[in-house]
């Protein structure tokens, strides 16, 4: 599709950040040896198809990514990452995991816990990290859990903000999750559909774990002891 776009001059290639000067930098044989692979595979199926397809193409991804992750959201997940504990706590930062709270979780902190915070760190730094039974975890969620089945989580702001950083990808998810379904549910024939009943319909349809798991039965029972109909 960007191929044909390009030859009816529909799409621009430009000369962009993703051109190949730039993709060959110098000294970096790793881009280079990139480079060519991907320009072999592309001639490998198409013989006709040329560089500024390979180029418009990363331009064209680099675009969704900007569209999907913008500057906050990178941040946030940058400043995320001193809480790592992979490769042996190895982008563990004091001042960012700090810069996390002041920037997205003022409201979850008090000005005394943020200060507070500062010297649990110094503390979970020395006493924490170093215990042999923290090493070798590779994900925050195994981090919380160790802190749990040690007991070390007595630092219980630290805890506070690893169990906030988790919830990101839930967030997130829940929210594309119900526009996706939004799409199903509130179709043309029932625009006229009020908010509290399109809320319900899409819990029901997003949960679908847990709703199949309802007996239609008990729920035709519930209605018939509410009150007697005809």
């Amino acid at each position: 599709e960007i191929e044909r776009l390009i030859s009816i001059d529909e799409l621009d290639t430009g000369s962009g950040v993703n051109q190949i000067g730039t993709l060959q930098r110098a000294g970096d044989t790793r881009w280079s040896s990139h480079f060519r692979l991907v320009s072999s595979l592309l001639r490998l199926y198409n013989p006709t198809c040329t560089v500024d397809v390979f180029i418009a193409t990363i331009d064209s991804q680099l675009q969704e990514l900007n569209i999907r992750f913008n500057e906050h959201a990178v941040e946030l997940i940058i400043l995320s990452s001193a809480l790592n504990p992979k490769d042996g706590y190895r982008s563990f930062d004091c001042d960012k995991i700090c810069n996390i709270v002041e920037k997205f979780y003022p409201l979850d902190f008090t000005e005394q816990e943020k200060i507070l915070l500062k010297c649990q760190l110094q503390h979970y730094q020395f006493y924490v990290i170093n215990h042999p039974d923290m090493q070798n975890l590779r994900t925050i969620a195994g981090l919380c859990r160790k802190l749990v089945e040690t007991g070390k989580s007595i630092y219980y702001l630290i805890d506070r903000l690893l169990r906030l950083v988790l919830t990101l990808p839930v967030s997130t998810a829940t929210t594309e999750r119900a526009f996706s379904a939004m799409k199903i549910i509130k179709t043309r024939l029932r625009s006229k559909m009020e908010d509290d009943f399109l809320t319900n319909c899409l819990v029901v349809y997003i949960e679908q774990a847990i709703t199949e798991k309802i007996s239609v039965d008990n729920i035709i029972d519930d209605f018939y002891d509410m009150k007697k109909r005809r």
